[in-house]
């Protein structure tokens, strides 16, 4: 490949916008371009290291058996509806209408699809266990894509979908996935750890997720340094210290139009802690009261956990204008009479933190006035009380008692334990040896593509540029000419016509610059023909990240490269 044919140029200048020094790199070295927010292509130089990437995430997949399928982005609404995930999804799946006005989605995951695959393909239990995989485009409507390649809204997944006749044969196929994850990573040379996670939207009962620690993240795990603890925020546990001394007697406060849990504890007098605040979702139980201790959030994984509900979602300003709730001033406390007597009622889940503890300042659903030393039991009840609050600052590892650490990480990869969900659901069932029909257990594997390209770029930089393994780079070799020795251009065709993988800069520009846009984008080995050729045939040889020179006779350069190689790994 000569580089003046080459589309896409690197850059001396920062992109407006970004924030990390890998998305930064990409940019500049001709990698990716952005079409739209949440949206990008992939250039030459960027297409490559996808396709090297998909090679290495293919190559583990057929080693655990897998069949590789391609199913369509498009999808039939009807599918999700009897799934029961086209209200759970809400606004983050795209819905419109065919030509013959069918109601259709662009899938931002393929579940559905695959079950109806397999419906169709397998009559028999003699056919699981089965595996099948596929490299395909997801669209996710992202209400605020960041961080370039890694939250996008548009997005090449590897995912994958197994079906099983038992919970054993689906537990033990988990940890071959998991082993095929860790063997990517490392091959990218990516720092990652892994966390129980949240099961969200994808249903199941399990999941577990591979994170790189980076500050720039727009995700958090929970981790114990005195044990092998870690956990997603949404179902991290953790001890905090409650209050929970003798009741006293409930008092009034004015606090005027302040509203915010900050600014009332301010008004008040008292730390955020000693608040309680309710949070209003909405979902097939009804509407929810949550509440929780005012220095910590609601968990909806757990929330959803405790209701046995499939999802839980904030609930809407229509919702609550309908039924007449301030969510500003919404407490357990003071419920009006015409809301608990409706259809079903307003069901109440309290933190067992704040069910713990004692004299906090509430609302209590009137503007303006707060009520001090509330006490649960006493002057309110619940229906359900259950840890619903992500564990935050100062929180304990219930396990060993060392101060739990809060990380920002980005999400590479997925391991969820879906069970019977779809299959029962979507009416997959086959017969077994004693004749009886059962639904087969599934298990789903997902790891991004143009994300893990971020995350390596990200891990594998210095201040000159990206620095890939060598297995992914977009080309393994650089090569180069100085002077304007006719033997010297002669030799450097030649070279280029008996390497593979080779990227002549052929451009009209310094030696400088050449060399600075190799370090840009890269390229592992750096072959420079020059006066030494002429004298006795001998090019020079570096290594990306090295200053030792290799010399060796210009027909000897690939063994010389594998040897360098070799030594490196």
């Amino acid at each position: 490949m000569l580089y003046s044919k080459l589309v896409g140029k690197t850059s001396r200048d920062r992109p407006r916008s970004v924030r990390s020094r890998g998305q930064e790199l990409l940019r500049r070295g001709g990698f990716i371009a952005p079409l739209a927010q949440g949206l990008y292509s992939f250039l030459p130089l960027g297409y490559r290291v996808v396709q090297r990437i998909t090679d290495l995430v293919r190559s583990e997949m057929r080693a655990l058996d897998g069949q590789e399928v391609l199913l369509p982005v498009v999808n039939p609404l009807e599918l999700w509806n009897r799934s029961g995930r086209e209200s759970i999804l809400g606004r983050d799946m795209i819905r419109f209408r065919d030509a013959s006005s069918r109601a259709m989605v662009l899938a931002p995951t393929h579940e559905e699809a695959m079950v109806e695959l397999v419906k169709s393909m397998i009559g028999s239990y003699r056919d699981l266990p089965l595996f099948l995989y596929q490299f395909q485009t997801k669209y996710r409507n992202e209400l605020r894509p960041r961080g370039g390649l890694l939250r996008t809204r548009e997005f090449v997944m590897n995912d994958g979908y197994s079906f099983h006749r038992s919970f054993t044969d689906l537990n033990n196929f988990l940890p071959k996935v998991y082993a095929a994850y860790e063997r990517i990573l490392k091959s990218c040379r990516v720092p990652f750890l892994t966390a129980e996670a949240a099961v969200g939207a994808m249903m199941g009962d399990r999941s577990f997720e591979f994170l790189m620690p980076f500050d720039g993240g727009d995700d958090t795990v929970i981790t114990c340094p005195g044990c092998s603890y870690a956990a997603n925020r949404e179902v991290a546990v953790g001890t905090v210290a409650v209050d929970s001394g003798a009741p006293k007697p409930t008092a009034t406060v004015h606090v005027g139009d302040v509203v915010s849990i900050a600014e009332v504890a301010a008004k008040i007098g008292v730390p955020t802690s000693r608040l309680g605040k309710t949070m209003i979702y909405s979902c097939e139980a009804g509407i929810v009261f949550a509440v929780v201790r005012g220095d910590q959030m609601v968990s909806e994984e757990k929330l959803a956990r405790v209701l046995n509900v499939a999802a839980v979602r904030r609930a809407d300003s229509q919702e609550l204008s309908f039924l007449g709730i301030d969510p500003l001033v919404a407490s357990p406390l003071g419920l009006p009479s015409d809301l608990l007597a409706l259809d079903g009622g307003i069901r109440t889940v309290v933190d067992t933190v704040v069910a713990e503890s004692s004299n906090l300042v509430f609302a209590a659903n009137e503007p303006e006035v707060r009520y001090v030393n509330v006490n649960f039991g006493r002057d309110y009840d619940g229906e359900i009380v259950a840890d619903i609050s992500q564990v935050g600052g100062g929180a304990r590892c219930v396990d060993c008692n060392t101060p739990l650490v809060l990380q920002r990480v980005i999400e590479l990869a997925h391991v969820f334990r879906l069970g019977d969900y779809y299959s029962r659901r979507l009416r997959l069932t086959l017969t077994d040896s004693n004749k009886r029909r059962f639904n087969p257990l599934m298990g789903a594997y997902g790891i991004g593509i143009g994300r893990l390209m971020a995350a390596t770029a990200e891990a594998n930089n210095d201040r000159r540029g990206l620095n890939w393994p060598h297995h992914l780079a977009p080309f393994r070799v650089y090569l180069a000419g100085i002077g304007r020795s006719p033997r010297v251009a002669r030799g450097v065709e030649a070279i280029h016509d008996e390497l593979a993988d080779c990227l002549l800069d052929d451009r009209m520009v310094s030696i400088s610059t050449k060399f600075r846009d190799a370090d840009l984008i890269g390229v592992p080995y750096r072959v420079i023909v020059a006066r030494r050729f002429e004298d006795d045939g001998e090019v020079e040889i570096l290594t990306r990240g090295s200053t030792r020179v290799i010399r060796a006779h210009a027909s000897q350069i690939a063994s010389a490269i594998e040897q360098i190689a070799g030594s490196l790994s």
